[in-house]
């Protein structure tokens, strides 16, 4: 029998509009490795139309600080957003494709936490690397996206900062999340990625 928080929970769940994806799959040509995230915040939290949109997220302070050595390298003029602009560029020229493993979702709470994302559709994540033929390395942004790639490959779950390889020979990364609701200082977050990009030949 059902309680009455079950039953508000399942109300709220069916009640919630099926949210798709913003965007295509970014994917330079010859691109190398495929960075993946949950599913992009509500629109009035973007400050650009592409990925990692939210001005308060570390994603591209970070990759700043990796890829050009200062975390603001690709604010734009203001500080308050980012350079769309030398954001693809940078991703192009570090043949960095970038998507989402969520297509389809349902907000549970109307916010940006994964925590309380339904995902109703997943990327074709085969679909998706059929069109990126050099790319043999696959990294997860968050601990949700890293559940749902470690089911569409049939593989374990990696340890943060580690990876596993599928039947398929293609290595598949956990990284920490991006968000400012990870507790982890930019600078760590950097370590792990950068680590990464070494591995696979990206810096």
């Amino acid at each position: 029998m059902r309680t009455s928080k079950t039953t508000e929970a399942h109300a709220l769940y069916e009640d919630a509009p099926i949210e798709s994806h913003p965007w295509e799959p970014f994917v330079p040509a010859g691109a190398k490795i495929l960075l993946l995230g949950t599913f992009p915040p509500g629109d009035h939290r973007w400050s650009m139309d592409f990925y990692y949109p939210n001005p308060t997220n570390d994603f591209w302070p970070m990759m700043g600080l990796i890829l050009l050595g200062r975390r603001d390298a690709l604010c734009n003029a203001s500080g308050r957003g980012f350079d769309l602009d030398a954001i693809r560029s940078l991703m192009t020229e570090h043949r960095i494709a970038l998507s989402d493993t969520a297509r389809k979702v349902r907000r549970l709470r109307g916010n940006a936490s994964d925590k309380y994302l339904d995902i109703v559709e997943t990327v074709d994540l085969r679909g998706l690397l059929s069109r990126m033929p050099e790319c043999r390395t696959v990294a997860t942004t968050g601990e949700k996206a890293a559940s749902v790639i470690a089911a569409l490959t049939d593989t374990d779950i990696p340890k943060m900062g580690e990876m596993v390889t599928c039947a398929e020979g293609l290595n598949i990364w956990r990284m920490p999340s991006t968000s400012r609701a990870y507790p982890v200082p930019l600078a760590k977050k950097a370590e792990y990625y950068a680590a990464m990009f070494r591995h696979c030949g990206i810096i």
